[in-house]
């Protein structure tokens, strides 16, 4: 859940309200909310680096508020005083309106066809005559900064771009160039760089590196001019220095570039309504126009409002409450959903503003009725039908197995589901290309680059970390891999194996082997090659030429067991030679 963190002292002010601690955690509470922590800048920076560092920061009380991740209009203190005080009832949810331009032509952005492959969406809109305050403008960008990293998912979907709108002209055109071909100075920089050198220059930049991978392999760089030629952004990673606002900023252009055409609508959206408030005229926004290269032209924000209609007996059935259909109608409209009852039976009319994108069916509404109604509120009743909870039958083996295993003299070992490509390829001596592995995109570190597809490297990892123990160290783990798999609708499975070591002076092929006789026994298949498990000989580049076996149980293959191959374990780090068994259980059953 995304935390925003307030000022105590100002979030009173705009609340028109002085709390306690405690009142105002009820307060959040009743509204979905949590009050996570009281804290302060100095507190913070106290515990994180130490209190000499401390010294001279801010002793500022904040209140930091867990938020649901879909509500993407608490990210914010406007949208958070807005949300509480329609919630107490103490003013009326506003109503936002797009309005034209006045006394001047529409502001226009003109996408080419160039930004087909990097980026190919755009909107706009204008906030006109805007007022900052210093705390306003931290909220500003501060917004952005929750946006690009939520909705946005961190700028790979959709990009902020905000601009003094006095210090530019339109229209405003979005191409895509190549990197030499950009030039212009970046946010807080004097100088002029091309867009290639700009990239070298924020791969040591602790915030703008992680978003350097979205472009860096692309031929074409996205790029936002003027109609004198400044450039406003290069999306996703830098604004231009010339366009950038202050607190003296009157009139502001805001761009969003995206990949997904619906994320940036909801994201203009939240950026304009939530700040709409300090315009000249409240709660209006300017209109743009963005021109697509197919000739199609799109006025932007959208701002659009929508109804759903319900019925009462619909949400006393799902809360399990008894209230009126006229009480449902309040409730929800403390929601800052407006709802009216239309004399129709129990039916009631609700309008979704711009600002609940999260509302998306019949539930959401629901959902919303009953945080207004209270949760506590709510009595507790004896379910009408029950049901006999049982366990997963996968689950149930495993535990089942895991008990036996460890009663042999095996150590159970919990290793990490993901892995470098090293781990699951070149240290077991096969290419990563023939491996059906689930590669992670942008991996914050080389150990964790794909899903493993076999237990074997965590436990050698392990043996490795307790080489020092004393022999022999036998280790086992139970878990599940991933496995690419086209038939699967998310393109990938999870497949449950059993995985164990033996390391010892010698490689206790023997001790494996009994091991695997052992599951065989407690899983009730008998050794016999029609309707039971036999093991014949196999060619693994894992293991050692002439000592791996693979494992047929009912007629078809599970796993492989052998001595492992003394380059593998030269790989990891080991000196002494090792046997292991992979095995899959699912089809035991």
């Amino acid at each position: 859940m995304p935390t925003v963190s307030v000022k105590r002292d100002l979030l009173f002010q705009a609340l028109g309200k002085a709390y306690s601690d405690e009142e105002f955690d009820e307060l959040c509470f009743e509204f979905g909310l949590e009050l996570d922590e009281i804290t302060s800048e100095k507190d913070i920076i106290s515990r994180e680096q130490g209190g000499e560092r401390a010294a001279g920061a801010s002793d500022v009380v904040l209140y930091k508020i867990d938020v649901p991740a879909n509500r993407y209009d608490l990210l914010c203190l406007e949208g958070l005083v807005r949300g509480l005080q329609v919630f107490k009832q103490r003013i009326e949810a506003p109503r936002y309106r797009r309005v034209k331009a006045s006394g001047g032509e529409t502001q226009k952005l003109i996408i080419t066809k160039e930004t087909a492959a990097v980026r190919p969406h755009a909107v706009a809109a204008v906030l006109r005559n805007i007022s900052f305050t210093q705390e306003r403008y931290d909220s500003f960008i501060e917004l952005q900064e929750k946006l690009h990293q939520n909705i946005c998912r961190k700028r790979t979907l959709v990009a902020i771009g905000t601009h003094d709108l006095d210090t530019i002209s339109g229209p405003f055109t979005y191409t895509a160039k190549a990197p030499d071909d950009i030039r212009f100075a970046p946010l807080n920089q004097s100088s002029q760089y091309t867009a290639t050198q700009l990239m070298a220059l924020y791969k040591t930049d602790s915030h703008l590196r992680h978003y350097l991978h979205i472009i860096e392999d692309e031929p074409l760089y996205p790029v936002i001019y003027d109609s004198n030629g400044v450039v406003l952004s290069m999306p996703p990673i830098i604004n231009g220095n010339h366009s950038k606002i202050s607190l003296n900023t009157k009139n502001i252009f805001i761009e969003c570039t995206a990949t997904d055409v619906t994320k940036a609508k909801i994201v203009l959206d939240m950026m304009v309504t939530m700040f709409s408030e300090y315009c000249a005229k409240p709660s209006t926004v300017e209109e743009a126009e963005v021109i697509y290269p197919d000739g199609r032209c799109c006025v932007y924000p959208e701002l659009a409002y929508r109804t759903e209609t319900l019925s009462g007996d619909f949400i006393n059935r799902k809360v399990g409450i008894k209230e009126s259909t006229e009480s449902i109608a309040g409730l929800l409209t403390r929601m800052c959903l407006r709802s009216e009852v239309t004399g129709k039976g129990d039916e009631i009319r609700v309008e979704i503003p711009p600002t609940r994108s999260d509302v998306i069916h019949a539930c959401d509404i629901m959902e919303d009725a009953a945080i207004a109604y209270g949760f506590n509120n709510i009595t507790r009743t004896t379910p009408k039908t029950y049901t006999v909870a049982n366990q997963l039958p996968l689950n149930k083996l495993t535990e089942l197995l895991r008990t036996d295993l460890a009663a042999a003299g095996f150590t159970e070992a919990l290793t990490f589901a993901l892995c470098s490509q090293e781990d699951i390829a070149d240290k077991l001596g096969k290419n990563i290309k023939d491996v059906k592995a689930v590669h992670i995109a942008n991996p914050k570190t080389a150990e964790f680059q794909v899903a493993r597809t076999t237990l074997l490297p965590g436990l050698l990892k392990t043996l490795a970390a307790n080489r020092k123990m004393p022999l022999p160290l036998k280790l086992f783990e139970i878990s599940d891999v991933v496995m690419k798999d086209d038939k699967k609708d998310v393109g990938a499975r999870n497949n449950r194996r059993l995985c164990s070591v033996f390391c010892n002076k010698s490689p206790g092929f023997e001790v494996i082997h009994g091991l695997l006789d052992r599951v065989m026994q407690l899983l009730e298949v008998p050794p016999t090659r029609n309707h039971g498990y036999h093991i014949q000989a196999a060619q693994d580049s894992t293991f050692f030429p002439g000592r791996c076996a693979e494992i047929f149980a009912r007629g078809q293959s599970v796993g492989h067991l052998g001595v492992l191959h003394p380059d593998v374990i030269n790989r990891f780090e080991l000196t002494l030679p090792c046997s292991a068994l992979d095995l899959d259980i699912e089809p035991f059953l």
